[in-house]
């Protein structure tokens, strides 16, 4: 089944849900119109249906090959690689003083969902990319930009992030990789790192890694750690490459998906390195690229559950099996039975809530650095960072849980590997485990986000849903306002008794025990919110005459779909937000043992 890139609903989410309008009105994106963004979606869509998603299949079947030290790309990548780098799309939203395109990031964030839709694991390549570019432009110096940043803009070289350990996982603290001076300004590289995502690979000449590691008097834990860049070839004074650095990948996973995204064991070994930023303030500089990261994975969770859902419609309009309980014809197409309908238009209703959710987002990023007031820009920070986590974790469990369902459509021959189904599931499964793992992305919107500035931002979201509530009677009457008022006041509750438990001196358990459960609340309801104004979109367009009215029709109905089918669960997950942590405690290891 081929790949068809959503142009009409991503232009939609960008426009009438995620306010992209808001952001070109700060005058910081001087190229940037709405006929721009359509030739932007509308070239991303056929580089991604006609370049990358005819490799999907053979690089979940080939993989990328370790030899000797060196990896190869899976067959056909590198030379894709090479075409999407003389496309210009790594430098989107890059600075124009690097080389840039200075686009919006949502704008870049609607592009990349057809690069990830069409083909994962090859999106995972320039997205590490992009967080490379944000960590540099917020942290290197003059010649690291002229040096490293402009290559990385222009796709010529592709970043890679390098953090994680085999004793040290989520817990950055307990990296032992260290740098010591050589006396000139530069560093010597020490340690292993693995699950290092494209950190070997032959579609570029060079690699730029950053990496955390200890300089020799640093403090212990993650107080203690640096940030450093190292290139896999050294790069000489004026630009050329010079001899190969101390590190190399000494093998690559054997994984459950993403076959063609080679993920390395790298050994640094005196490797050449520059620090990049302050000592000893490594893991605040490598946020910047780590929430960079986030998003883009989210955005991940769109695309796999995007190219998943269509896989399904496909099949349920192509297999045909019992009678339609609409048309009464026999042998009718799957898509007439009203269980697979069902479960096909929860997809799409969660599909186009996690986009909003996404994009949304990096229209808050954009505002968080462009607002003309001061006090505008605040607001929109807490925006983004509360929305940052949710983003990154809600929209995978999206994914993960739409490609289950397709699967599930399917039936037995969603099983079988031919189909195609099973990859998506397969290749899904990975983005609620990197990047921070949703458990710590719950963690970060409890313990950090939400009481950074004392529950404001988590207040201005409430009071913006509520005025959203006020207007839906123009459109609905009954159980779809109900079950968002439901919604909201849930989520008001919930972050009041957080906020409580959260400043209670035993209250450290319940915030902890409450953050999964919290997090899928917002979520689920911040959804559905994106889905009422997209709703309340359509209605002033059809009122206007303006528009198609049968694709405007349908947006307000998905809202509909929505609210009974997600909305309707509010209530069971504020019963978990306030389960307590005293209930998990006696759930101890020897009674889950037992």
């Amino acid at each position: 089944m081929t790949y068809r890139a959503p142009v009409r609903d991503l232009a939609f989410t960008l426009q009438a849900v995620a306010g992209i309008d808001r952001v070109a009105a700060t005058g910081a994106f001087p190229d940037y119109d709405a006929d721009l963004m359509g030739a932007v979606l509308e070239a991303a869509a056929q580089f991604s249906e006609g370049v990358l998603a005819p490799l999907n299949r053979i690089g979940d079947l080939k993989g990328s090959t370790w030899v000797n030290g060196a990896v190869t790309a899976a067959p056909g990548f590198a030379d894709a690689y090479r075409q999407f780098a003389e496309g210009g799309w790594t430098g989107l939203s890059a600075p124009a003083h690097a080389g840039g395109q200075q686009l919006p990031k949502a704008l870049e964030l609607a592009a990349y969902e057809t690069v990830h839709a069409a083909n994962m694991a090859f999106g995972l390549c320039p997205m590490l990319s992009l967080a490379t570019i944000e960590a540099l432009e917020s942290h290197g110096t003059d010649r690291q930009k002229e040096v490293y940043l402009t290559r990385l803009v222009s796709g010529e070289w592709t970043g890679a992030m390098v953090l994680t350990e085999p004793q040290a996982g989520s817990d950055l603290g307990a990296l032992t990789a260290t740098a010591t001076a050589n006396g000139d300004g530069t560093y010597s590289l020490t340690g292993q790192k693995i699950f290092i995502t494209w950190g070997d690979h032959d579609a570029t000449d060079n690699i730029i890694h950053m990496v955390l590691a200890r300089l020799p008097d640093a403090p212990a834990g993650p107080k203690g750690i640096s940030l450093f860049l190292a290139s896999k070839f050294l790069v000489n004074d004026d630009g050329s490459l010079g001899a190969r650095n101390g590190f190399r990948a000494v093998g690559v996973e054997h994984k459950l998906g993403i076959h063609a995204s080679p993920t390395c064991v790298m050994a640094y070994e005196g490797a050449v390195a520059e620090l990049v930023g302050q000592p000893n303030q490594g893991l605040a500089h490598m946020f910047v690229m780590m929430n960079a990261a986030r998003l883009a994975v989210g955005v991940e969770g769109v695309g796999i559950a995007e190219r998943a859902y269509q896989h399904a419609l496909a099949y349920a309009g192509e297999r045909r099996q019992g009678r339609s309980v609409w048309s009464g014809e026999a042998n009718a197409p799957i898509v007439d039975h009203p269980d697979v309908r069902r479960m096909l238009a929860v997809m799409k209703a969660r599909i186009a809530a996690a986009r909003a959710i996404c994009l949304s987002t990096g229209v808050a990023a954009d505002l968080a650095k462009h607002a003309a007031a001061e006090e505008d820009r605040r607001r929109w920070k807490g925006r983004e960072d509360l929305f940052t986590p949710i983003a990154k974790a809600w929209s995978t469990d999206v994914g993960c849980d739409v490609a289950s369902m397709g699967v599930q459509i399917h039936g037995g021959m969603g099983f079988i590997e031919e189909t195609g189904a099973a990859q998506y599931y397969r290749d899904a499964r990975i983005t609620p485990i990197y990047e921070g793992t949703n458990g710590i992305q719950a963690m970060d919107l409890v313990g950090r986000k939400l009481s950074q500035d004392g529950g404001q931002s988590a207040r201005d979201l409430i009071a913006d849903m509520k005025a959203t509530l006020a207007v839906l009677p123009r459109l609905y009457s009954g159980k779809p306002i109900d079950a968002f008022a439901e919604g909201v006041a849930a989520v008001e509750q919930a972050t009041a008794w957080l906020l409580e438990r959260k400043g209670a001196a035993d209250g450290a358990a319940d915030v902890l025990a409450a953050a999964d459960a919290y997090l899928k609340l917002v979520g689920d309801v911040v959804g559905g919110w994106m889905l009422a104004l997209g709703a309340v979109y359509a209605r002033d367009q059809l009122d206007g005459g303006q528009g198609d009215p049968a694709w405007l029709e349908g947006k307000i109905t998905l809202y509909e779909v929505y609210a009974a089918n997600v909305l309707g669960g509010a209530a069971s997950r504020m019963a978990a937000v306030r389960q307590g942590g005293a209930l998990l405690e006696r759930m101890s290891a020897d009674v889950l043992a037992g």
